[in-house]
């Protein structure tokens, strides 16, 4: 019996029960798609409804199963509905999910009010938080599953001026990393997505001084190295490898490196860095 539970999840992002939180664009609605193309049916989650729609639409052009949900993910309560309404749309327990919904912040440290950090720590963090509390009950019982988790190189580079994201993300990569270990046993698969620049709407949708969006909006569009598509792609993939880490750009994974090579001398030289640039 594990064994035939074992292979029935051997390749996790193949005919999933899919819920993706975040859903209506972005990384988000490239996992959902991504996912339909594979098989899957999916929940698409999102706080606005009527992108949800949106990326429903295009997955029943693809001609598999989808559906739209409101949901504020930092709402725990709405998550623990997600999760039973997700379940009764797919006809059993989500066998894949993607706790995708994310929001940007930007600014020095004490330019940020105590109502910033709750905002970003509600949706980022705590969002991510409801979603494997709610979830992780189903995938067990079933015997198995997968958990992808969406953070970002912010986790570990540490920027300047980003502290509250920072912090959020590097939760999630812990959370992450804490689950692989943990529920290993219960054959339940996480896979942590930690990219640098995606192009989405995250700069538009978030709380980015003024002085850095423009900027932000020209890296993205000219230095983002990589789409949406691709990182989804690559993402499930490496999950269905029962890999941990996916950094899908050159400059994550030069970061994560050097921060792991000599965290100390890479943050002597992000604190040079930033006083010289600053």
């Amino acid at each position: 019996m594990l064994k035939l539970i074992k292979q029935r999840f051997s390749r996790p992002s193949t005919n999933a029960r899919a819920v993706v939180t975040g859903a209506g664009s972005g990384i988000g609605r490239s996992f959902a798609l991504e996912l339909a193309r594979r098989g899957g049916a999916v929940v698409c989650a999102d706080l606005n409804l009527a992108n949800a729609e949106e990326t429903v639409a295009m997955i029943r052009e693809l001609g598999a199963q989808g559906w739209a949900v409101a949901c504020d993910v930092g709402k725990a309560k709405q998550v623990e509905a997600l999760a039973k309404e997700a379940e009764t749309l797919l006809g059993g327990p989500a066998t894949l999910v993607v706790n995708n919904a994310g929001v940007g912040i930007g600014g020095k440290f004490d330019e940020l009010s105590l109502q910033d950090w709750k905002w970003v720590m509600d949706v980022n963090l705590w969002g991510v938080v409801h979603g494997c509390h709610y979830f992780v009950p189903g995938l067990k019982k079933q015997g198995g599953g997968a958990i992808i988790n969406v953070a970002s190189a912010a986790s570990f580079t540490a920027a300047p001026e980003m502290s509250a994201y920072n912090v959020t993300k590097a939760g999630v990569r812990a959370l992450s990393e804490t689950l692989y270990a943990e529920l290993k046993k219960d054959n339940i698969r996480v896979n942590v997505l930690c990219p640098t620049l995606v192009p989405t709407n995250i700069i538009k949708d978030g709380r980015i001084p003024e002085r850095y969006s423009r900027l932000a909006d020209h890296a993205l569009m000219n230095y983002a190295m990589t789409t949406s598509d691709s990182v989804a792609k690559l993402t499930l993939n490496r999950l269905d490898k029962g890999e941990l880490y996916t950094t899908p750009q050159v400059d994550a994974k030069l970061f994560w490196l050097m921060k792991r090579a000599s965290p100390d001398l890479y943050a002597r030289f992000l604190g040079f860095s930033y006083r010289f640039l600053g």
